[in-house]
């Protein structure tokens, strides 16, 4: 969704698009997944609020 649908900026999607030329989408997209799940994962253990501007960074 992040890749595709996405209209806006993000780091994030930014990221991944980069990934993707390189290495191809279906790459790029399971990189998006897992980062995000890392970024959920941390934001779980510290009880921290999503920052979108910081997402990627």
């Amino acid at each position: 969704m992040i890749l595709t649908r996405q209209v806006g900026f993000s780091s994030l999607k930014a990221w991944g698009l980069r990934i993707a030329k390189g290495a191809g989408f279906k790459k790029a997209k399971v990189a998006v997944a897992r980062k995000l799940a890392v970024i959920l994962h941390a934001m779980w253990k510290t009880k921290e609020p999503f920052r979108y501007a910081a997402a990627a960074a």
